[in-house]
C-alpha cells in the first residue's frame, strides 16, 4: 500500500512541479525526481540498490539478458528530430508558403479550418500561437467574434491528434514498453474519431461562418507551396515502405526524420550553412531528458509493486474496469494540460486492469489514449489554449460553450465504437 501512496505523491509533485509559475522544474527532470519518490516509498518491500537499477535498467542496460538496449536513446533521438523538423519547417519559411498555397485554394471559410491543421502537423508545445495571427485576421473578414475565433484555432489545430504517427504521444503509448503494438493497428481503431472530429469542426465552422458576407474569390491559385507538405509525410511513408523488414517502428520513423529534415534545406531557400546553423538553434535536449523520465518513471513504478496494489483495489472498490481505463488519464490530462504527460502517467496505473477490460490490445491502448485526449482538450492549463487565448484577447473559459459540445460529442462518438464495434 505504501508503493502506491509514493504514485500519488509522486504525481502530485510532477503536476506541482511543471504547473509552477516561477522556477517550474522541466518534465523530464521531475518525473525522474518522481521516481525516486516512487522508489523511497517503496523501500519497505524492496531495497535500496533496486532504486539505482530500475534507472539503469530503464536507461541503457537489460539486467535480464546481461546486454545494452537502446530502446530509451532511440524514442528520445526520434522525439527530438521530430522537434527539430517542425521548427526548421517554420524557420525556413516553408510553413508560410504552404498557407499562402492553401488561401488561394479553399473558399468560404475553409481557411479558417486548413490554417491551424497545416501548423497542428507540427507537434510543438503551444504550437496553436502560430496560427493565431492568421485565424485573427482570416476570421475578422467572416465576422467572427473572438471566442469563435478562438474555438477554431483550437479545434482544428488538434484535428490530427487521433491519426496522426509521427506525434510523441502516439509514438510513445505504441512503443515496446508500453503497449507494444503497431502504430498503424491504434490509426485503424481511431479512424471513426478522426472522421467524427472532422465533421464535429465542419459544423461549428459553418455555423459561425454563415453571418459572413460574400467573399472575394482568388482568380488565380497557387499549388507551389504544397510540395512543403511533403517534409512532414515521409516519415510515414518510409515506414510503410520498410515495415516488416526487421527494422523497429522506432527506427523507421527515425530514418524518415532525418530525410525529412534534409527535404526542407532540398526545398528551402536557404544557403547550407545558415541552414546548419538553424538546425543546431533548434536542438533540444529537454525533449532527451522527457523521454528518459519517462521510461525511468515507467521502470520504478513496477519496481514498486504499484500495479498490483492497483489492482487488488480496484477488485475491493468494485470498481469497473472500463471507468477506471477513461477517468484515470483523462483526470491527469486535465490536470497537466499534456498528452503525452499523461500517457506516461496514466499507462501503467490502470495496466493491471487489462485483462478485465474484455477488448483487444488496438482498442484498449485507443481507449487510454484518447481519453488522454479528451481531457488534453478541455485542460485550462492546455498550453495551446492559453497562448491562443492570450493572442485573441478573449476569456479562454468562454471558448467552452463550443469545447465542451464538441469534444463531448466526438469522445462519446469514439466510446460507443469502442465498445460495441470495434474488432
Amino acid at each position: 500500500m505504501l508503493s502506491l501512496i509514493g504514485v500519488f505523491v509522486a504525481l502530485i509533485f510532477v503536476v506541482a512541479a511543471i504547473r509552477g509559475r516561477k522556477g517550474s522544474i522541466d518534465f523530464g527532470l521531475a518525473l525522474i525526481i518522481g521516481a525516486l519518490i516512487v522508489g523511497i516509498f517503496a523501500l519497505d518491500h524492496i531495497s535500496v540498490s533496486e532504486i539505482p537499477k530500475a534507472f539503469i535498467e530503464a536507461s541503457i542496460y537489460s539486467f535480464q539478458s546481461h546486454r545494452i538496449v537502446t530502446n530509451t536513446a532511440e524514442l528520445a533521438l526520434l522525439m527530438t528530430l521530430i522537434f527539430v523538423l517542425a521548427r526548421a519547417m517554420q524557420e525556413t519559411g516553408a510553413i508560410a508558403q504552404l498557407i499562402h498555397s492553401l488561401r488561394t485554394i479553399f473558399s468560404k471559410g475553409g481557411t479558417l479550418g486548413i490554417v491551424p491543421a497545416v501548423y497542428g502537423m507540427m507537434p510543438v508545445i503551444g504550437g496553436a500561437l502560430l496560427s493565431a495571427p492568421m485565424i485573427d485576421e482570416e476570421g475578422s473578414k467572416y465576422l467572427l467574434n473572438r471566442e469563435e475565433k478562438n474555438f477554431i484555432n483550437m479545434w482544428f489545430r488538434h484535428i490530427w491528434l487521433s491519426v496522426y504517427p509521427i506525434s510523441s504521444a502516439m509514438i510513445l503509448i505504441c512503443s515496446r514498453k508500453f503497449s507494444d503494438i503497431d502504430i498503424f493497428q491504434l490509426i485503424r481503431v481511431n479512424i471513426p474519431a478522426f472522421i467524427a472530429y472532422i465533421v464535429i469542426g465542419i459544423f461549428f465552422l459553418k455555423r459561425m461562418v454563415r453571418k459572413a458576407p460574400a467573399q472575394p474569390i482568388s482568380t488565380g491559385r497557387d499549388y507551389k507551396g504544397l510540395r512543403h507538405l511533403l517534409p512532414p509525410i515521409v516519415p510515414v511513408l518510409l515506414y510503410g515502405l520498410i515495415h516488416g523488414t526487421g527494422i523497429s517502428q522506432t527506427q523507421a520513423f527515425t530514418i524518415g526524420a532525418v530525410l525529412s529534415i534534409f527535404l526542407v534545406y532540398l526545398m528551402a531557400d536557404t544557403a547550407g550553412g545558415e541552414y546548419l546553423k538553424i538546425l543546431s538553434k533548434m536542438l533540444n535536449f529537454k525533449i532527451t531528458t522527457i523521454i528518459f523520465g519517462i521510461m525511468i518513471f515507467r521502470e520504478m513504478f513496477e519496481v514498486s509493486g504499484a500495479n498490483i496494489a492497483i489492482i487488488e483495489i480496484a477488485n475491493r472498490m468494485h470498481v469497473p474496469a472500463a471507468v477506471m481505463l477513461i477517468a484515470v488519464p483523462m483526470l491527469i490530462s486535465v490536470m497537466t494540460g499534456y498528452n503525452l504527460g499523461s500517457i506516461t502517467l496514466s499507462y501503467f496505473l490502470v495496466k493491471p486492469l487489462f485483462p478485465k477490460i474484455g477488448i483487444d490490445p488496438a482498442a484498449t491502448t485507443s481507449l487510454i489514449f484518447m481519453s488522454a485526449q479528451f481531457g488534453y482538450l478541455i485542460s485550462p492549463v492546455h498550453m495551446c489554449n492559453i497562448l491562443s487565448s492570450e493572442y485573441l484577447r478573449t476569456d479562454m473559459v468562454k471558448t467552452y460553450r463550443f469545447l465542451l459540445p464538441a469534444t463531448g460529442i466526438w469522445f462519446l462518438v469514439h466510446l460507443l465504437y469502442i465498445f460495441y464495434s470495434a474488432p
